[in-house]
């Protein structure tokens, strides 16, 4: 492999990393918005879980979504957070 390559390679590297750290970060301050939702639902007699809102969710990102990924693709990933942040 030439340097040339090699040294694209680091740099597109990096970039993913930190894209990785603002997904982090983002994935947190997600996760705490939801803890605040979740502690105010049953003072607004709602419950706790609403498969509508899921699938309004997953509607609006596969409208948002420009690619490379495919609908499936962000529905996938998104059913993932949604799991984790129910266990919250």
């Amino acid at each position: 492999m030439s340097d040339d390559a090699r040294a694209s390679i680091e740099q597109l590297r990096a970039r993913i990393n930190g894209i990785d750290d603002d997904i982090v970060e983002l994935l947190n301050e997600r996760a705490l918005l939801a803890l605040e939702i979740r502690a105010l639902k049953p003072v607004a007699s709602m419950a706790l879980y609403d498969p509508k809102r899921e699938e309004e969710i997953f509607a609006r990102l596969a409208g948002v979504n420009k690619g490379p990924l495919y609908a499936d693709n962000v529905r996938e990933i998104y059913e993932a957070i949604l799991h984790v942040m129910k266990e919250l």
